[in-house]
């Protein structure tokens, strides 16, 4: 019994060798065990990430000019797209995993009939011993003991070949690992043919590159507007809501302006989840009425039109105070130069990111939109640009990177329509599709901090995400 016992222990031997390798080796080698830790360094890069919330990043590349080129889109964010050798890769991880089960089920079994092998080997030495010292005579006690005995040991040949079969399945396991092992090095080959460690530094290098690209993507062209999200419908048919456009990111507040024309009390939420459920929030009386609903609030404070008049207000919420007003030269008010809506909507406040921005129009440039540049701390008009568009033409209008997005309609079919670029002080025509699911937008704003856009339609509060086209220059990039 030495000999088979040798062969048996031999076997479970290989046999949790190659689990191990399978189990703990392979995963690691091909990369599919979730991350890939940094030596010296803490950080990890998952390979196979889920989706997160935040910027997506659809494609980096080089172009010949040298500028890299990457298309995003708010909110939801996730890395380069899975190719098909990324599937076939965890595909054969899965096979790798049910033969590491399969193995683990014979080791198991096999062990479980290596105790019963091992009981029966005293009583088949006993017998053995019995049969050499025998004389040839043996009674009829004797002979029935022994043929008892034998008896016992029938069970044992089942047990051999049930060995014998697993053997076989061992070898054609350990076939398949070598299957295995060769497809995952062809694909590595085909990939790139680099050892592991040269595929993790490029992977780092990449994702480096990636994130630096992903910190320029401050501004982009506008190329889509998503469906509407409806957040809450409360108030009038026409009105204002809004967050902080430089508040940090724990500073969720929001600010409820009910109406078009001499309001003067807003609501402030403690957070969107408190404004969705109307909870939470506390009282301001603003000393002077507002007119329209161009409200923005930008630093903590509140800027706003004050009612018959082309004065701007800025009105602190902390200290609950104005800090500072005034006139917006030559801006008409009072129904003047509204948009197509009308509501008083003469002068309208917006935050890009490049800061506070009046869009208004007057009497000398013939009731065309303009667009200027506010000091937010002495609303002082630091430059102006005359679009050419018709304000009374225009449904709403938002700012995006410093160029003027107008829809052309504010009833249901509108669509961002036009697009006035104030750096190089040039427009063109567009055709981003806008549902306007409500049929009556009274405030319409981009908000940089969650690159979203606010709306008040008919009564609803409603959220927009926004699709931009970056085009980022790279300069000394190798």
């Amino acid at each position: 019994m030495s000999v088979p016992l040798l062969k048996i222990g031999a076997v479970l031997s290989t046999m949790a060798m190659v689990t191990n390798w399978m189990s703990q080796t392979l995963p690691s080698l091909v990369g599919l065990n979730g991350t890939v830790s940094r030596a010296g360094a803490s950080e990890k890069i998952t390979l196979f990430q889920s989706p997160e919330e935040g910027w997506q990043l659809y494609t980096s590349a080089q172009a010949p000019d040298g500028k890299c080129i990457c298309t995003a889109v708010i909110p939801a964010q996730s890395t380069c797209s899975r190719d098909g050798r990324s599937q076939e890769l965890r595909q054969l991880m899965e096979k790798v995993q049910n033969v590491s089960q399969s193995m683990e089920v014979l080791e198991l079994r096999t062990y479980r009939d290596l105790q019963y092998v091992r009981s029966m080997e005293t009583l088949m030495r006993s017998l053995d011993a019995r049969l050499r010292v025998a004389d040839g005579s043996l009674s009829a006690k004797s002979f029935q003991e022994l043929k008892d005995r034998m008896t016992e040991l029938l069970p044992l040949s089942s047990v051999l070949e049930q060995y014998k079969a697993d053997t076989r399945t061992i070898v054609r396991l350990r076939e398949e690992v070598r299957n295995l092992s060769g497809s995952l090095a062809a694909i590595q080959e085909e990939m790139g043919a680099y050892g592991y460690e040269d595929l993790q530094q490029r992977v780092m290098a990449l994702e480096a590159r990636l994130h630096a690209c992903a910190q320029k993507l401050g501004c982009g062209k506008l190329t889509g507007v998503s469906n509407p999200i409806t957040i809450r419908a409360m108030g009038s048919r026409f009105g204002s809501w809004m967050t902080d456009t430089m508040a940090p990111s724990t500073d969720s507040r929001v600010w409820y302006m009910d109406g078009y024309y001499k309001g003067r009390r807003v609501l402030e939420f403690r957070t969107l989840g408190d404004f969705i459920k109307g909870q939470n929030f506390i009282q301001h009386l603003l000393p002077q009425p507002w007119a329209g609903t161009g409200h923005v609030v930008y630093n903590g404070s509140l800027f706003y039109n004050k009612y018959q008049s082309n004065v701007v207000v800025k009105y602190h919420f902390r200290s609950r105070s104005v800090l500072v007003q005034r006139s917006l030269p030559g801006a008409g008010y009072n129904n003047t130069f509204p948009y197509s809506w009308g509501g008083f909507s003469d002068m309208d406040f917006m935050v890009d990111e490049s800061g506070l921005w009046a869009v208004y129009t007057t009497n000398q440039n013939a009731g065309n939109i303009v667009v200027s540049r506010l000091d937010p701390h002495t609303l002082e008009v630091l430059r102006s640009w005359d679009t050419g568009y018709p304000k009374r033409s225009a449904g709403e209008a938002f700012m995006i990177c410093g160029v003027l997005y107008v829809t052309n309609s504010h009833l249901a079919g509108a669509k961002v329509y036009f697009a006035y670029f104030t750096n190089t002080s040039s427009y063109e025509y567009t055709d981003v599709p806008f549902h306007n699911q409500y049929s009556h937008i009274s405030m319409l704003d981009y908000n940089p901090r969650e690159r979203a856009l606010y709306t008040w339609n008919n009564g609803h509060q409603v959220l927009y995400n926004v699709t931009l086209f970056h085009v980022i220059s790279t300069a000394g990039d190798p």
